[in-house]
């Protein structure tokens, strides 16, 4: 995977590939990441709708990214946990839990920013 001896822009090129693989799959086989990808795009549809700011965008977009991601993070943590330890485990069973949580908490603060930026639209 890695070639000491490979130039420095083939390597990131093949970095990215891998990234875009690893997107790819998350989009593919996880069902949070597509109902979350579906939110998006209905988010990305409202803005456009609304007209809505410069800054309202960038909120948007760092709320949906912030939630992806740390979605993504939780899936790659559990799927480490599960070859780690196939049945049921209390303390995997609390990792895993944690890291739920950490989406948990990131998808309520997008609710929060998607009510924020949406709510006076509607009034």
């Amino acid at each position: 995977m890695n070639n000491k001896n490979e130039p420095f822009i083939i390597h990131r090129y093949k970095s990215l590939g891998y990234a875009l693989k690893g997107m790819f799959l998350l989009l593919k086989t996880e069902a949070s990441i597509q109902v979350q990808f579906s939110i998006a795009i209905l988010l990305t549809i409202a803005g456009f709708y609304f007209e809505i700011s410069s800054l309202e965008w960038i909120i948007q977009i760092f709320a949906i990214v912030l939630v992806m991601s740390i979605e993504a993070l939780n899936t790659g943590l559990e799927k480490i946990c599960d070859f780690v330890h196939e049945d049921f485990e209390a303390r995997i069973g609390f990792i895993k839990d944690i890291a739920a949580g950490a989406v948990a908490i990131s998808s309520l603060g997008a609710l929060l920013i998607t009510l924020i930026l949406y709510i006076p639209k509607f009034i």
